[in-house]
């Protein structure tokens, strides 16, 4: 990633939970402060906003990469006065993360990123996951590389890496720099008997095992081609596929490490059926808008947010991993461009 520290954990959710933790427990973030989330983003990227007692709100996407609409995003700073915004690219594609960037510094705004989808995918050759002052990646079986169960929290931040490796296991200090560790005990009275089981934080236990660990280290060893390949892949997409579907942009200072490829089309529900009919998996285009998921209306009342209203209605994406070949692009492509 090109960052200091990364640190394992058992689930790509549990490492956005930590994330938005470690900013409250750390003072950035307090009770009640205004978060701002894509509304085009996944579950556990908006329910630690919610779990933790922040006041979550929702931006719309843009219909270029489908990330983060830097004009809304623009409106909420003024209306709202934020104190993180959160930034999701989505299945691999790459937002403008120097207008991102510079907006949250000019307002100072901590910047976080949710790269679950986005492994290898760069902005200007700098790793996604790399420009916030934390970011979280999955390492779920279904993802870039697999540990069956997996995630990590990524960091350049020495103080954040020790309070992440604290609070992934009870709030202990165990697997903090000896350093960072010491200082502790002898700020608290703490000798090393009693070191075992005193608590400097109010922790979790996210640590993943041995096993899921060993799997993800000799994943990493093929991570190269493994993203090499999403991205032919995705470009293959581009081009097969007809123009009357919405395409992502593509653009010469991003290289995408493709998730999935996504298309929009007021003719889904048929495009899902003929999908099914040949047994080509699809989806949804992530959970459409989370202003219109249940836990959120529940407890905030529905957000109509444009953009993200029309990919909730019209929106899916196609299969793409490392292990697809031409041919079965080709296939997916031809049937999907019998519809139109």
């Amino acid at each position: 990633m090109g960052v200091k520290h990364s640190i394992f954990v058992n689930s790509g959710s549990s490492a956005n939970l930590l994330m938005v933790y470690a900013l409250i427990e750390s003072g950035l973030l307090k009770l009640g402060d205004p978060i701002i989330i894509p509304s085009l983003s996944w579950s556990t990227s908006l329910a630690p906003a919610i779990q933790l007692g922040l006041k979550p709100i929702l931006c719309d996407c843009n219909k270029e990469d489908l990330s983060i609409d830097i004009d809304h995003l623009k409106t909420l700073i003024n209306e709202h006065n934020p104190k993180c915004v959160m930034v999701v690219p989505i299945l691999g594609l790459v937002p403008k993360m120097d207008k991102i960037s510079k907006l949250c510094k000019d307002n100072n705004i901590t910047l976080i990123e949710d790269s679950c989808e986005s492994l290898g995918s760069k902005f200007k050759d700098k790793q996604l996951g790399s420009f916030g002052e934390m970011s979280t990646f999955s390492t779920y079986f279904g993802h870039h590389i697999s540990t069956i169960e997996g995630g990590m929290v990524c960091t350049n931040n020495d103080y954040f890496a020790n309070l992440l490796k604290s609070l992934r296991s009870h709030g202990w200090d165990r697997d903090m720099d000896e350093e960072v560790r010491d200082d502790l005990r002898i700020k608290y009275g703490i000798d090393k008997f009693n070191s075992l089981y005193t608590f400097y934080h109010t922790g979790f236990n996210l640590r993943s095992t041995d096993l899921q660990a060993f799997l993800g280290i000799n994943q990493l060893k093929k991570l190269p081609s493994i993203v090499e390949k999403r991205n032919e892949n995705f470009k293959l997409y581009y081009e097969l596929l007809d123009d009357s579907f919405w395409k992502p942009e593509i653009r010469d200072e991003s290289y995408i490490s493709n998730f999935a490829f996504p298309i929009i089309h007021p003719k889904r529900n048929e495009l899902v059926k003929l999908l099914n009919e040949n047994n080509i998996e699809n989806r949804p285009l992530l959970a459409g808008s989370l202003g219109k998921q249940p836990y959120w209306y529940n407890k905030f009342g529905m957000v109509s947010l444009p953009n993200v209203d029309s990919i909730h209605d019209h929106g899916l994406y196609l299969p793409n991993n490392h292990q697809m070949g031409s041919d079965e692009i080709k296939k997916v492509c031809s049937i999907i461009n019998s519809i139109v």
